[in-house]
Formats: structure tokens, C-alpha cells, sequence
């Protein structure tokens, strides 16, 4: 038997200039649009993180950053407050358009 360990570590590039400053600038621009907003930041595997913006008028939006701590960061530096989980009071805030509605509507459940 071999000595070591059979894990293999893999380093995520870092976040290039120009990709966060995309990032924070998209989510400054939601946030002036609609009032203000509050983040939450939702894992989604090898392809990053999702950064759901809820905005003072009960808009909604996304981004999608490389990481979580990517998306933190850019939360941060863009000045939006992120909560650690979906409070009741930040789900009642969302008001969701009736093209959503319709949408969702047509969605039909696989077995």
C-alpha cells in the first residue's frame, strides 16, 4: 500500500479584475434600480455560487459568481447587506411578476 493520501486538491483560479468588477457593478446597478437590497448566497457545485437579490420593492433578481466567498466579497464591496438563510420576512418581501406566474404555470412535473 502506497504512503499518502489518495484525495486530490484542486485550487479555483482567482477571480480576474474584470469579472468582479462586472459582478459588484450589476449588483450596485439592482439595487439603485430598486431601493436597496438584501442577498442571499446559495451554493450550486462546481459551477459557484448564486447571489439572489431581493430588492426594497420586492423585486428579484440573480448573478452568478465563482465561489461563495467570491460572492461575498462582491456583496460586500457593492454595500449589500447578506443574510445567512431565507427569513420569513425576506420571502414575504418578494413580489412576484405575473409573467412569472404564467411561466411557472406552464411547467409541467416529471415522474
Amino acid at each position: 500500500m502506497a504512503d499518502g493520501s489518495d484525495t486530490t486538491l484542486t485550487v479555483s483560479p482567482a477571480p480576474s479584475a474584470g469579472s468582479l468588477s462586472g459582478l459588484v457593478a450589476g449588483i450596485r446597478s439592482f439595487a439603485s434600480v430598486h431601493g436597496g437590497a438584501t442577498a442571499v448566497i446559495e451554493y450550486v457545485g462546481k459551477r459557484g455560487a448564486r447571489i439572489v437579490l431581493v430588492g426594497q420593492d420586492g423585486a428579484w433578481g440573480d448573478q452568478f459568481a465563482e465561489a461563495t466567498d467570491v460572492a461575498r466579497f462582491a456583496c460586500e464591496k457593492a454595500g449589500v447587506t447578506v443574510e445567512n438563510e431565507w427569513e420569513r420576512e425576506l420571502m414575504e418581501q418578494i413580489r412576484p411578476s405575473n409573467d412569472l406566474w404564467r411561466s411557472m404555470g406552464r411547467r409541467t412535473l416529471a415522474r
